[in-house]
């Protein structure tokens, strides 16, 4: 099924991420679809002649990727938000599934990364944490199939092409998921308000899998039982809890400074 991506960043992000059609993406992996096969069509107001439109078309043709020029009204009926000129209309990526997960772990060649999401509903904080991921270098997103939120078109728009980079894998029974991880010597780590070690005093080296609940309930009961180690993020201000996507930037970037 086709979805739409709008506004510049998402786009040009979606563009940047296939093959340019000569065989290669420039970085030496081979794996990505060309652009041609991923994104089946591209609207640009003919309105906008400025650089970031242009360099969004100049960006298209070198990826074999046809532009139609639209009236503005076009854009403003094919989507519901800000799309700056710009809409691409890409194949969906796929959720994984748990045997993707078991493939993954067996070929990996370096010590696992991978972040786990209990019970993240908010598209936008799905969002985000599939971008913070994809910069920290995290190889895949863990989430439950029942209450969290899955690949939606805002999903997409929000992580502008990490969606397409990180694989996000829902697993039907977390708590087993854990347990096959543990199989595989990964260190879980994860985050609670009530224990006294800190994010930033706890060793988040070798192959690690770090764990956020929800905002204010955080994790369940059985994912807490599961894990290695609980951790916190030091709050001294009045607030309570910090939103999942900005706590999760935290402790993948402790862990990424730590790794590095």
């Amino acid at each position: 099924m086709d979805e739409l991506i709008f506004g510049i960043h998402a786009v040009k992000s979606a563009l940047n991420y296939c093959h340019d059609g000569k065989g290669h993406d420039g970085n030496g992996d081979d794996t990505k679809e060309l652009a041609s096969e991923q994104i089946t069509a591209l609207y640009v107001d003919r309105g906008r002649k400025d650089n970031r439109i242009s360099a969004i078309v100049e960006l298209a043709k070198k990826k074999s990727v046809k532009v139609t020029l639209v009236q503005r009204k076009k854009l403003d009926e094919l989507t519901s938000g800000n799309h700056q000129g710009v809409v691409a209309q890409s194949k969906a990526p796929k959720v994984k599934s748990e045997s993707f997960l078991d493939d993954l772990l067996q070929t990996l060649d370096v010590p696992p990364f991978l972040l786990i999401l209990d019970g993240v509903q908010d598209p936008h904080n799905l969002g985000a944490c599939l971008r913070t991921a994809d910069a920290a270098g995290v190889h895949a997103i863990i989430v439950p199939k029942d209450r969290s939120v899955s690949l939606t078109p805002t999903v997409r728009k929000v992580a502008c092409g990490a969606d397409q980079s990180v694989p996000l894998i829902q697993v039907t029974n977390l708590a087993r998921t854990l347990k096959l991880l543990k199989s595989y010597q990964i260190w879980i780590v994860g985050t609670a308000d009530e224990t006294n070690d800190t994010i930033y005093s706890s060793d988040l080296t070798g192959p690690l899998a770090l764990v956020m609940g929800t905002e204010g309930k955080g994790m369940r009961r059985l994912t807490r039982e599961n894990c290695d180690a609980l951790v916190k993020i030091p709050m001294l201000g009045q607030v309570e809890s910090l939103n999942v996507s900005v706590a999760t930037g935290i402790g993948l970037f402790e862990a990424l400074r730590q790794r590095s």
